[in-house]
C-alpha cells in the first residue's frame, strides 16, 4: 500500500475504507484553516481589517466568515447547534455582516471564536460516519451527508484562504502556502521583481498584437 503527502502536512495510506477517506478531508480542511490563520500574522490592527477589493473583501472579515460557516455546516446542518448565538448568522442578520469585522470586535475575540468553531466543527466529524445524513435549511432543507458538507466545507475554506493569500500579498507582499511550505519558487526578491516585469511585458506584447 502506498502513501500520499497532504496539504495539512500529513501522510495517509491510500484506501477506500471511510476511516481513511475521512482523514484524508479532515486534513485538506485542517490545511485550509491553517493558512487562513497564518494570513492574520504580522498584519496592523488596520490593514488586517481594511476592505482591498470592490467588494471589501478583508482579512479579518475571511476568518469571521469561515468561523460562521463551520458553526453552520457542522453544527445546524446536523442538530449541533453552536453553544453561542451570533448575530450575523442565519435569519435576519444584516447582509454581509460575517464578511468584515467591527471596530468594537476584536481580532483576538474573532481568531477565538474562529478556534472554537473548528473544535465544534472538529467533534461533529469525529462523532459522525460519513454517510450520516443531515438538512441544510438555507438550501431549502435539502439532505446531505456528512462526506458532502465536508467536500463543500474544504472547497469554501480553501477558496478563502486563496482570497486571503491575494489580500496579505497586496498588503505587504508576503505571500505562501503554509508556515514551514510557502510552496513559492526559492527566489530573491530581484527575482521576482525581474519575473513580474516578463509578465507585464508579454501581457503588452499580446494586447499589441490583438489589435
Amino acid at each position: 500500500m502506498g502513501f500520499v503527502d497532504r496539504p495539512g502536512q500529513r501522510r495517509h495510506p491510500i484506501g477506500c475504507h471511510s476511516a481513511a477517506m475521512k482523514a484524508d478531508l479532515h486534513s485538506y480542511l485542517k490545511g485550509g484553516r491553517d493558512a487562513l490563520l497564518w494570513k492574520l500574522d504580522g498584519v496592523s490592527e488596520y490593514d488586517i481589517r481594511r476592505p482591498l477589493t470592490r467588494t471589501a473583501t478583508n482579512l479579518l472579515g475571511l476568518v469571521k466568515h469561515s468561523a460562521a460557516m463551520e458553526i453552520l455546516y457542522f453544527g445546524v446542518v446536523f442538530g449541533r447547534p453552536f453553544e453561542q448565538d451570533l448575530p450575523y448568522v442565519g435569519d435576519g442578520a444584516e447582509t454581509n455582516a460575517d464578511m468584515w469585522a467591527t471596530a468594537d470586535e476584536t481580532r483576538e475575540e474573532i481568531v477565538v471564536l474562529y478556534r472554537r468553531a473548528i473544535a465544534h466543527a472538529d467533534a461533529t466529524i469525529e462523532a459522525l460516519a460519513l454517510d450520516e445524513v443531515g438538512g441544510v435549511p438555507w438550501w431549502g432543507d435539502e439532505a446531505v451527508t456528512l462526506h458532502q458538507v465536508m467536500v463543500h466545507v474544504i472547497a469554501e475554506t480553501q477558496r478563502h484562504a486563496g482570497h486571503a493569500d491575494i489580500v496579505r500579498e497586496l498588503i505587504d507582499g508576503a505571500a505562501g502556502l503554509l508556515p514551514g511550505n510557502d510552496n513559492l519558487p526559492p527566489a530573491d526578491e530581484s527575482w521576482w521583481l525581474d519575473h513580474r516585469q516578463r509578465v507585464e511585458q508579454a501581457a503588452l506584447d499580446a494586447s499589441k498584437r490583438s489589435n
